[in-house]
């Protein structure tokens, strides 16, 4: 049924995985979707037991890892994400927290404010890891679920023209989207304030990795542009937004000046564009969206639930198969 690869036991970042592992995760999210419906019986992990580390708030990533664990028939573990309900809070390293954890559960998956706490988690753990999102850093299952959801709706990813809009700089979801879409030949055109632009080493290191593919990146930064007039030229197949942080403003009038820009309205997207977003959302789309044919970000947070699965399954295949 499903093709295997013997290495990938965690998911830190989309800077590790392979494109063959992404291909594998989407084709057997297709299948965790039957599952999801009760088509199909799929109790491979039963009572297997997944702890969510989640050291920040977190309403649709926490419930999807966990309502897609009990999918699979396993069972889960919620950490408390108030830190003054935990040993934490007491003085307990993180070292020894992941410890104590990973000896009680079958996999982690772990949300820190802090960039690289994922990865340090997967270095102690002797089971799985998934980062569901680090600081600033990266948010690769995110990225997945979209992947899915462009691939669902789009037909293909390969060829497409896609526009990643708004804070691009502290925006993980971004960040690990760019890695992935790069990886199956999309152009993509990113639109951001100049303050909020793509990190450049992220840039550059997406090309590097896909040196011998054809995507096209472009970018975009001058603020006076009407982003709704570019969304519009731009005859973009994907429009993908996130929020204009206002917390990341040392001005609130720059941020006051700067928001409306990055408000995308339903005259500006044609009729095939479909719109995303990782939500929680403001008022950068327009309510309008919502009940068109465009709006494809309700869509995309319940893809969360069959692509998580196809993640949990695939990394647990992984690891039981090679320690064997």
């Amino acid at each position: 049924m499903f093709l295997y690869s013997f290495k990938m036991h965690n998911l830190i970042s989309m800077q590790d995985i392979k494109k063959e592992d992404v291909a594998e995760i989407l084709h057997r999210a297709e299948f965790m979707e039957n599952v999801c419906n009760f088509k199909v019986k799929y109790d491979k992990w039963k009572n297997i037991v997944l702890g969510n580390l989640f050291f920040e708030p977190s309403t649709r990533t926490r419930m999807s890892f966990e309502i897609a664990m009990l999918r699979l028939n396993g069972k889960v573990s919620n950490f408390a994400e108030k830190l003054s309900l935990t040993s934490l809070e007491k003085g307990e390293n993180l070292t020894d927290t992941i410890r104590i954890i990973d000896s009680y559960c079958d996999m982690l998956v772990i949300r820190s404010p802090k960039a690289g706490t994922a990865r340090r988690a997967s270095e102690i753990a002797e089971h799985p890891v998934i980062n569901a999102g680090d600081g600033s850093n990266q948010h690769p299952t995110q990225a997945l679920l979209d992947m899915y959801t462009i691939k669902k709706l789009k037909k293909k990813i390969s060829g497409l023209n896609i526009a990643l809009i708004g804070d691009l700089k502290y925006g993980r979801t971004v960040h690990s989207l760019l890695y992935g879409l790069a990886m199956f030949n999309a152009n993509i055109t990113l639109i951001s304030p100049e303050d909020l632009r793509m990190p450049s080493f992220i840039i550059d290191d997406v090309k590097d990795i896909n040196k011998n593919e054809t995507t096209h990146i472009k970018e975009i930064y001058d603020k006076d542009k009407d982003v709704n007039k570019m969304t519009k030229e731009g005859k973009f197949d994907v429009i993908y937004l996130t929020r204009i942080q206002k917390e990341r403003f040392a001005d609130i009038e720059e941020y006051e000046d700067i928001k409306d820009a990055y408000k995308i309205t339903k005259d500006a997207i044609s009729d095939n564009t479909i719109v995303m977003h990782p939500l929680p959302r403001i008022d950068e789309i327009d309510r309008e969206i919502d009940n068109t044919k465009n709006a494809a970000y309700f869509e995309q947070a319940k893809n969360g639930i069959p692509v998580r699965m196809a993640i949990i399954d695939y990394l647990l295949e992984n690891f039981y198969k090679d320690k064997k």
